[in-house]
């Protein structure tokens, strides 16, 4: 029998998600996230307005969407409860957040330079994803967030997860070992549960042989430039 709740949150399972943008000062913050989804080339990012990332994201409109594996799984918990926003709002303050300038140093990650935007890479996070902002607004009936379409301008991938060498690799799902929040807790992935037909039909085939789709410009219009709403 199904009964009729009304949780909190409905964090059903994504994965992991460290995002890298620059502060106004030109220092890196690096943020921890769950809420992304992807179609293409593009990504939607959910993000509360009340931190660091969301005005980096405004202001710059640039990012690298890093994930991480389930064995960075310590180094994102210490990212936990803290922010780049100084001072700390207050909400954040009664929740147990606390302002930590240098995000890199307290997870024990390593920035790397990226190639097309301004915000470094992570260099242990097997898979990398450079980004620019397309559009932005507030999201949500309940919850003081913004969402943002990024589109993907450049990938990084580590080669032990590729399924070849040839023109245009692919990651091998069985070798990729994302890091999943579920409901504000980590878990990791099972072995496959069953053999997929989508996985062998003609549009898997065209995706893994067809054109390759073209990464967005990194050109972003000036009138494609919101204003910053009050983060709280």
């Amino acid at each position: 029998m199904h009964k009729t709740i009304e949780p909190t949150i409905l964090y059903f399972g994504t994965p992991v998600a460290l995002i890298s943008t620059l502060n106004a000062d030109g220092s890196p913050n690096l943020a921890p996230m769950s809420s992304a989804w992807w179609l293409g080339w593009s990504c939607m990012l959910g993000l509360g307005q009340m931190g660091q990332t969301s005005d980096n994201l405004i202001r710059t409109r640039e990012c690298v969407i890093n994930l991480p594996s389930e064995d960075l799984v310590t180094h994102v918990d210490w990212l936990a409860l803290t922010t780049g926003k100084n001072p700390v709002p207050q909400k954040k303050r009664e929740w147990g957040y606390r302002y930590e300038p240098d995000k890199f140093d307290i997870a024990r990650l390593t920035p790397d330079r990226s190639e097309s935007v301004s915000p470094p890479r992570v260099r242990e996070c097997p898979v990398q994803m450079e980004g620019v902002v397309h559009d932005w607004r507030p999201f949500g009936k309940n919850v003081s967030a913004n969402v943002f379409e990024v589109h993907i301008v450049k990938l990084h991938v580590d080669e032990k997860l590729l399924t070849s060498n040839g023109a245009r690799p692919h990651i091998d799902p069985a070798r990729w070992r994302p890091l999943i929040m579920s409901f504000c807790r980590f878990f990791c992935l099972g072995g496959e549960v069953h053999h997929s037909r989508l996985a062998e039909s003609d549009f898997m085939k065209f995706g893994s042989q067809g054109t390759p789709s073209q990464p967005a410009s990194t050109t972003i219009p000036a009138a494609e430039a919101s204003p910053s709403p009050d983060a709280g």
